[in-house]
């Protein structure tokens, strides 16, 4: 396989941010870069990640692909569920997918 995909980033789910923010300051060490009123960038975590303000989820994991179509012509064939469509955010371009077994995760481009 020509692009290989590999876990980039782990986006956590939080309705509260600012704690969820603070917790993971104090009992890691991590730092952040904010994003708005709804999304913080974790800082020195090991691997990318973020923290969202939405409702509880489980953690999205994140891969990353060097042509976001081919993998999402990938994914699609080989029998994921693509539960969001190519989108734009600041930093490149994504999609997510439910895989057969019902986790959801995302892939993401630069471009």
């Amino acid at each position: 396989m020509s692009d290989r995909l590999r876990i980039d980033y782990v986006e956590f789910a939080s309705p509260e941010l600012e704690d969820t923010q603070k917790f993971f300051a104090d009992a890691f060490g991590w730092e952040f870069i904010e994003y708005g009123p709804d999304y913080r960038d974790i800082q020195g975590a090991g691997i990318g990640g973020g923290i969202e303000r939405v409702s509880l989820r489980a953690p999205l994991i994140v891969l990353k692909s060097d042509d976001l179509e081919a993998a999402l012509a990938r994914i699609r064939a080989a029998g994921g569920r693509i539960t969001k469509e190519i989108f734009d955010f600041p930093g490149g371009r994504r999609f997510q997918f439910r895989e057969p077994g019902g986790t959801e995760m995302a892939v993401w481009s630069e471009n």
